[in-house]
C-alpha cells in the first residue's frame, strides 16, 4: 500500500506487485474506497487510486505505512510494461 502514498496507482499495477487477481484487487481497494482511505480518478477506461489525505485518520495510516518497505522500484518497473497509459 505504500506505491499508494508514493504515487496514483490502477489496479493493474496492483495485481502486478501482489500477484493477485484483478477481481480480488478491486474488491480490496473498493473496500478501502467505500471507508474513505482512498480515492479514485478515471481516466477513460481506467482507474486510478490514491490516499486520500481529507481522511480523518490519514496521518495515523501514514504513520504506519511508513514502516512498510517502498515500492517505489518495482512501480518504476512496472510502468514500463504497464497495461494502462498513464
Amino acid at each position: 500500500m505504500k506505491s499508494v502514498f508514493e504515487q496514483e496507482c490502477c489496479v493493474c499495477e496492483f495485481v502486478a506487485i501482489f500477484d493477485m487477481s484483478q477481481p480480488a484487487v478491486s474488491q480490496h481497494l473498493r473496500k478501502l474506497k467505500d471507508h474513505g482511505i482512498v480515492k479514485e480518478r478515471r481516466s477513460g477506461q481506467w482507474i486510478y487510486y490514491s490516499m486520500n489525505t481529507d481522511y480523518p485518520y490519514y496521518a495515523f495510516v501514514q504513520q504506519l505505512v511508513n514502516h512498510l518497505p517502498s515500492q517505489r522500484e518495482g512501480m518504476s518497473n512496472l510502468q514500463q510494461d504497464s497495461c494502462c497509459e498513464n
